[in-house]
């Protein structure tokens, strides 16, 4: 099964670095398609990559990105064993904002890493990421300021999750309140969510030494009563 997923995941990641769906492609560099661990619980998707992304191929290795990796420390986490990606993967000219075409051009990319990953938590970096995840999963978006914070119960092409909101890093590079709220929405809301998840899993893993023992008995004894 792993096997097929990284098969899978080769696939598309090639498809990524030969898209040609949008205008982006013309200006890129280098795309942009994502890292880290397919078999996390706990994607982090941006908006899109900025200058050094674009340069090195990777997402958040920029000051947004060294002010990522604080705020999910934060949250009880590093950055390995999160996957980080962007709503769209190729840089759109002098970092302004991404296009709504753009967006529909690469969602169904974003779509098949969700897919993939099957993630129990998206955290959603700023406002085109927040839309974009909601509106996908059926669920209004208003603002990010009335929005960050928050934590919603989402399905995303049969995938559930939990989505939640926050500001992107970038946003908060000059702005000190944002930074704050930034780092009050990963310290406090989503290290929740990051220890409900841990604690979810601690308990599965508890849980099915003991069924295997279970039907092992059951085995032996029925092998026992034909003996």
């Amino acid at each position: 099964m792993r096997n097929n997923v990284e098969e899978e995941y080769r696939k598309l990641v090639e498809e990524i670095r030969n898209c040609k769906k949008c205008p982006l492609h013309k200006f890129r560099k280098n795309p942009v398609p994502g890292e880290g661990p397919l078999d996390t619980d706990i994607m982090v998707v941006g908006e899109a990559p900025g200058r050094n992304e674009d340069l090195q191929g990777r997402p958040f290795v920029g000051a947004a990105g060294q002010l990522l990796n604080k705020l999910l420390g934060l949250a009880g986490l590093e950055r390995a064993q999160v996957y980080i990606t962007n709503v769209v993967k190729c840089r759109p000219p002098g970092n302004r904002d991404p296009r709504d075409e753009e967006i529909r051009a690469c969602l169904p990319y974003l779509i098949r890493q969700t897919q993939l990953i099957k993630p129990k938590l998206i955290i959603a970096l700023g406002r085109h990421a927040a839309r974009t995840l909601l509106e996908l999963a059926g669920l209004k978006w208003q603002s990010m300021s009335k929005q960050h914070g928050h934590v919603y119960d989402a399905s995303i092409e049969g995938v559930k999750l939990r989505i939640a909101v926050t500001y992107h890093p970038a946003a908060a590079l000059y702005k000190p309140p944002i930074r704050e709220q930034l780092k009050k929405d990963f310290g406090e809301t989503i290290r929740k969510e990051v220890e409900r998840i841990k604690q979810l899993k601690a308990k599965k893993e508890h849980v099915e030494p003991k069924l295997t023992r279970q039907t092992s008995i059951l085995e032996f004894l029925g092998r026992s009563s034909t003996s």
